[in-house]
């Protein structure tokens, strides 16, 4: 926080929380903090992984904690030693209300251990869910491993996950915007500075991924 308090020529402050303005800043380094989480799958959100042991004849599963905001990278099914891969809605409620595959055994519905998953709204708690195909005929211990955005920080021991650089400078042009003055550097020139980090920082995080950027034609 004081890193954006100094760029606004303001008071540095011991604690996140010490003044109204203090907890507006903070408001808006956690607004600039969602932009440059959601602007690239950054290498830092990627550590989250979701695991359930699924159920005989029940496919609908949560993954807890995930919230609604949330991006899968890849599935497991770690008990058959397999990926388990996405399929659309459409494909699921094809052979739900169709082809009759997608309905428990007893029902002449195929079964086994799981080959496709797909999104299937959010539970009680907020946390996105997912159906499985097959049905499950046993207990298989399926991981999920996601690009999962960081809770907002609210007190001095919160550490930032994604770059710290971009989200200081983009804080920082939010406020100039809100206050409308800055005593120099135009609300403009600080959007600009906010999004040459930015790049910067998504272009670094990438070559750690060099296998993402390579594209086929098919």
């Amino acid at each position: 926080m004081n890193n954006v308090l100094r760029r606004l020529r303001e008071e540095e402050v011991n604690n996140v929380n010490d003044s109204t303005y203090s907890k507006m800043v903070g408001d808006f380094i956690n607004d600039a903090k969602t932009i440059v989480e959601q602007s690239s799958d950054w290498s830092a959100l990627r550590t989250r992984e979701s695991a359930f042991v699924t159920g005989v004849d029940d496919n609908l599963y949560s993954l807890t904690g995930s919230g609604d905001d949330v991006k899968v990278m890849s599935a497991y099914d770690t008990t058959s030693k397999k990926q388990i891969e996405y399929q659309t809605k459409e494909w699921f409620n094809n052979e739900s209300y169709v082809n009759g595959t997608l309905v428990i055994a007893a029902k002449g519905g195929l079964t086994g251990s799981p080959l496709y998953y797909t999104f299937d709204g959010i539970d009680a708690n907020g946390d996105t869910q997912v159906r499985l195909y097959p049905m499950p005929d046993d207990a298989y211990n399926i991981r999920f491993v996601m690009v999962r955005r960081q809770a907002e920080l609210s007190s001095n021991s919160d550490v930032l996950l994604v770059p710290s650089k971009p989200v200081i400078h983009l804080a920082v042009a939010l406020l100039a915007r809100e206050r409308g003055e800055t005593g120099g550097t135009s609300t403009a020139e600080y959007f600009s500075i906010a999004d040459r980090y930015l790049s910067d920082a998504i272009a670094i995080d990438a070559a750690k991924h060099p296998e993402e950027m390579v594209f086929r034609t098919i």
